[in-house]
């Protein structure tokens, strides 16, 4: 079920829920996001499986996330070898405006270091709670971007996965061809390797904040938004499975264990 146009972000948060509780996942409604509730979904947590944390929707003019996250769990075989923690939208009072900012006209993916607002002070706490996790997904896109792109952040033991990830998405998205996106440099096509620090010193984003809270290997996907909704929903889609895959493989390399099943409905 996709998060269309048409509907409210609280009617596709409850499909969410309803379908974390029927595969037996954690369902936890937290903070407030203008007249909207927070959701967080969390898998069992079993020894010798990798934790995965998957966001989207900080963003309320980045519409193709939260569909890319609807598709990403509706696709999920059961039993599926790692550990899911997701929140499918983090932004709904910005999503029905079609704004980037929230209710009180603030940017939340600066908000994370001092949590002047209702929604990152309940996400953050969401996070302590719910953490660690190994690997970080967060599903953007950019207004003025070329092609695909992501950033890496990295303060784990974890290999890069840019390679897996930026080849899952060439067919549908070419990379992002600027030399400099946001004061960063590109180091190669689609790929910025962020240091493990904020832009800003009090401006934290949502990726910042969990990596100072434990370590891990974290990647933020931007796709353009001047691509129609639906390839953008595709980019996110593969480049998100394709970071889960590579990061399994690297796990059973490094000695993990990891559960029967596969990971994807085919």
């Amino acid at each position: 079920m996709k998060l269309l146009p048409h509907m409210s972000p609280a009617a596709w948060l409850d499909h969410q829920a309803r379908l974390g509780r029927a595969r037996g996942w954690s369902v936890e409604w937290f903070g407030r996001g203008g007249r909207h509730g927070l959701l967080g979904l969390g898998s069992r947590r079993r020894p010798g499986v990798p934790r995965i944390y998957l966001s989207a929707g900080i963003h309320g003019d980045e519409p193709a996330g939260p569909p890319a996250v609807g598709e990403l769990m509706e696709a999920l075989e059961h039993p599926y070898p790692v550990d899911w923690v997701v929140c499918p939208l983090l932004n709904p009072a910005g999503w029905e405006k079609g704004s980037r900012e929230n209710g009180y006209g603030a940017d939340l993916n600066r908000d994370y270091r001092l949590a002047t607002q209702p929604e990152t002070a309940a996400h953050r706490a969401f996070i302590r709670r719910e953490g660690p996790w190994d690997l970080y997904l967060s599903l953007h896109e950019d207004w003025e971007s070329s092609g695909f792109y992501l950033y890496e952040l990295n303060n784990s033991r974890h290999c890069s996965l840019c390679g897996p990830i930026l080849k899952a998405v060439c067919g549908v998205l070419p990379a992002a061809a600027e030399r400099l996106i946001d004061r960063h440099l590109v180091e190669e096509a689609g790929c910025i390797r962020h240091p493990c620090a904020p832009d800003e010193p009090l401006n934290w984003p949502e990726a910042i904040f969990c990596l100072k809270q434990f370590p891990m290997l974290s990647y933020t996907f931007e796709t353009p938004s001047r691509m129609p909704l639906e390839v953008r929903v595709q980019a996110l889609v593969l480049a998100a499975r394709a970071a889960v895959e590579a990061f399994c493989e690297g796990w059973m390399g490094s000695g993990g264990i990891l559960g029967e099943g596969r990971l994807w409905a085919r």
